[in-house]
């Protein structure tokens, strides 16, 4: 008894239909998939490019320690 039914949707859905119209709700409808999409995108090249970062923070690493090695041979 206390839940939405498909007649409360559909005049919910008509409601909004008329106060913002078709064109305005494509609009959201369009910048929401592509904010989806770009999210998506987003996520798919930190995971493709997390193994390359973790390589070049290791030689960079690495390098810190010959070149702070040097120094103290230096010293």
């Amino acid at each position: 008894m206390g839940g939405i039914g498909i007649w409360q949707l559909v005049i919910i859905a008509v409601i909004v239909i008329v106060l913002f119209g078709t064109k305005k709700l494509r609009g959201i409808g369009g910048d929401l998939g592509g904010a989806i999409k770009g999210f998506k995108k987003a996520i798919k090249e930190e995971d493709t490019s997390s193994p390359e970062l973790d390589k070049k923070s290791d030689a960079s690493f690495k390098e810190e320690q010959k070149t702070e090695a040097e120094k103290s041979k230096q010293d």
